[in-house]
């Protein structure tokens, strides 16, 4: 005998999230006609289905937080009528008991100043920023000198299997073999979060078709997050330089994310980057 986890709808909170968001939308903003005074500010309910195309009575059962079965689809009509951000709307599905879409970056905010400054201000350390396809978008002076950014390839992942400096006995990543399965299984579970993202498929594709070494390693189906790994980098001037790296993902743009490289511990890297950075190197 199997049991069936359904799944957990808030219905006192879901009531009063959609009653309180239907009075703040006013028949003009969702372009009805006045139709004089009410009793109440704010939309009706059967005002609220009609807009969103479901039935009077399922929107009440909604409102009132009644068990009924909704769909994705339904909770975005729903979330265009009412006029719900981002973030409102994901609040929606996780009050009503269906997995939250992924967030979207916030309009109109785009790569500025203050994430270049971000990341200027790990310096001595390196650091960049990847768009969700893991291109390289940003990176800090530090991160030039000992990664060799931007290099011949935008993207990391391609960079990482198909530039010479950085395959095993290139010279440049000496842990290449270790961390390669957890590069790709890391990459795998961005793209299964985006099924439909050609993005990424142009990635998997080009490495795919110039790489056995991907090609093995994607056939295993591993998925995992990143986190915390170990990485050595053979620089062609100053020698080896291990780093742990970790990953910043941004609320306000989830599409990017910043790669922080740390000096290990107990090694003399920090010396070596600074070394770098006083431009004797070059």
């Amino acid at each position: 005998m199997t049991s069936t986890v359904r799944p957990v709808v808030h219905r006192p909170e879901l009531s009063d999230f959609l009653r309180n968001r239907r009075g703040r939308i006013t028949p003009a903003q969702a372009g009805l006609p006045s139709s004089g005074r009410r009793r109440t500010p704010g939309l009706r309910r059967e005002e609220v289905a009609v807009l969103a195309g479901v039935g009077p009575s399922w929107y009440q059962w909604l409102e009132q937080g009644r068990d009924i079965a909704v769909s994705p689809q339904v909770l975005d009509s729903v979330a265009r009528v009412l006029r719900l951000d981002d973030t409102e709307r994901r609040h929606l599905y996780a009050l009503a008991g269906v997995n939250p879409p992924l967030p979207d970056a916030a309009p109109g905010t785009a790569y500025c100043e203050g994430l270049q400054r971000l990341i200027e201000a790990w310096e001595p350390r390196p650091a960049t920023m990847l768009d969700r396809h893991w291109n390289h978008v940003a990176w800090n002076e530090s991160a030039r000198l000992a990664l060799g950014l931007p290099g011949a390839d935008r993207n990391c992942l391609v960079g990482f299997f198909r530039h010479q400096g950085l395959r095993p006995g290139g010279g440049r990543a000496r842990s290449w073999k270790q961390i390669a399965p957890a590069v790709v299984a890391a990459f795998r579970a961005s793209a299964a979060e985006r099924p439909d993202d050609e993005g990424f498929r142009e990635v998997i594709t080009e490495l795919l078709r110039t790489s056995p070494e991907f090609a093995e390693l994607w056939a295993r189906q591993d998925v995992r997050e990143l986190g915390v790994i170990v990485n050595e980098v053979d620089h062609p001037v100053v020698g080896a330089l291990r780093f742990e790296s970790s990953q910043l993902r941004l609320p306000a743009r989830p599409d990017l994310t910043v790669m922080f490289y740390n000096p290990l511990t107990g090694t003399d890297t920090s010396e070596k980057l600074a070394w770098l950075l006083s431009g004797r190197a070059e």
